[in-house]
């Protein structure tokens, strides 16, 4: 998503910019009215967080699988090194129970074979659909029309399971358990930092073998159009990671917003879910508006984000034709990727990395579920080649 580093700089698109500039303001303004400080804050950081996953390309899909397929690993490190900031920050916030008078705690889940279901169903579907989570937002805000198809298969997908989730929570399953409730900030830490240490030199050492030498960071670096190198993304990103937690009390998470749209869509569209188990005891959240709800603030804030970002770089630029089968996979990615998080706890960002920033079992479950997921997946691509470039 950002440009090469021999490509020429992009004019600034102007018309873009001063939309993507009113939406922020119409979103902190809608935010603000919603009557809490915290919703404003939100929205902000949301904001930030689009301008940083834009810039920095900061995505999970495509890291997972060139790591996977093609020995690269920049990405992979990228999000161990995210992990490691956060955490330094976030156990010993966790383990005192918060700061300044905020109450701040993990996410912190049992994990079993819903979960690792899930978090494999995910896996897939991150493939498919050429995006994560925050990937589908981001890309989404900055122009990308295939993730549409994607988002809808998404939230959809966290729809329907919700009628299934009775049942995948009476599985057999681990019982919750915390690094940092069970040994302190500082013990937690440190087997947090030996578990992914390993993985980061493994994968420096494995592109060295493979290539001679590390993938090189762009020439052209821009703080304000990008793009930005990695490791920008890793430090803005965890400043997102730790606002987020001093601000809401919890883990940054994005896929119980898009439950929520679907939810809402379906009730406008005049299906009931009020026989669903889930949503009786949700209602008042169903009732409320979106714009009361700090995840989806956030995540309108990330598409905003994006667009600002985009057109900063002169490259919002939406395609139109887009091939059939492409959008096919992308809408079934989506719903692997909205049906999966719903029994992981969670996608990339809520489950994996707010679980393993919070010391939590479910979080390292998630990465290995969802690495086995990413493989299945990205071997089924090989097979049908996409031209879509993924995150």
């Amino acid at each position: 998503m950002s440009a090469p580093a021999t490509e020429t700089a992009r004019p600034v698109q102007g018309s873009g910019l001063v939309i993507s500039l009113v939406a922020g303001c119409l979103l902190l303004a809608l935010a603000y009215q919603a009557g809490a400080t915290k919703l404003l804050l939100a929205a902000a950081i949301g904001i930030f967080a689009g301008v940083a996953l834009y810039h920095a390309s900061f995505g999970f899909t495509s890291a997972w699988r060139r790591f996977l397929f093609e020995r690269r690993g920049a990405g992979l490190r990228a999000q161990i090194m995210l992990i490691l900031l956060t955490c330094a920050i976030s156990f010993p916030l966790i383990a005192s129970g918060g700061i300044f008078g905020r109450p701040v705690s993990g996410s912190v889940a049992p994990f079993g074979y819903a979960a690792a279901l899930g978090a494999f169903l995910f896996g897939v579907g991150m493939q498919f659909g050429g995006s994560c989570a925050s990937g589908t937002l981001f890309t989404a805000g900055g122009g990308n029309t295939r993730m549409l198809a994607t988002l809808s298969g998404f939230i959809a997908g966290s729809v329907i399971a919700t009628a299934h989730l009775p049942y995948w929570w009476s599985l057999p399953a681990l019982p919750s358990f915390s690094l940092v409730d069970s040994y302190g900030a500082f013990a937690a830490f440190g087997i947090t930092a030996i578990g992914l240490g390993g993985l980061f030199l493994y994968s420096r050492q494995r592109e060295i073998n493979h290539f001679g030498e590390l993938e090189k960071s762009p020439d052209r670096v821009d703080l304000i159009r990008g793009p930005w190198p990695k490791s920008w993304g890793c430090v803005a990103l965890a400043i997102v990671s730790i606002a987020t937690l001093l601000v809401l009390s919890r883990p940054w998470g994005i896929t119980s917003a898009f439950m929520l749209w679907g939810a809402k869509l379906a009730e406008g569209s005049g299906f009931s879910l009020d026989a669903w188990p889930y949503w009786q005891s949700r209602q008042a959240w169903l009732n409320r508006s979106v714009f009361a709800d700090s995840t989806s603030l956030m995540n309108f804030g990330i598409i905003v984000g994006a667009f600002t970002a985009a057109s900063l770089a002169g490259r919002f630029a939406p395609t139109i034709r887009i091939p059939i089968r492409e959008l096919l996979i992308a809408l079934c990615g989506g719903l692997l990727m909205g049906y999966g998080a719903r029994l992981a706890y969670g996608c990339n960002i809520g489950a994996y990395l707010g679980g393993v920033i919070s010391g939590s079992l479910h979080g390292w479950g998630w990465l290995l579920f969802g690495f086995i997921g990413s493989w299945f997946g990205g071997l089924a691509l090989l097979k049908v080649p996409s031209t879509q470039p993924d995150l």
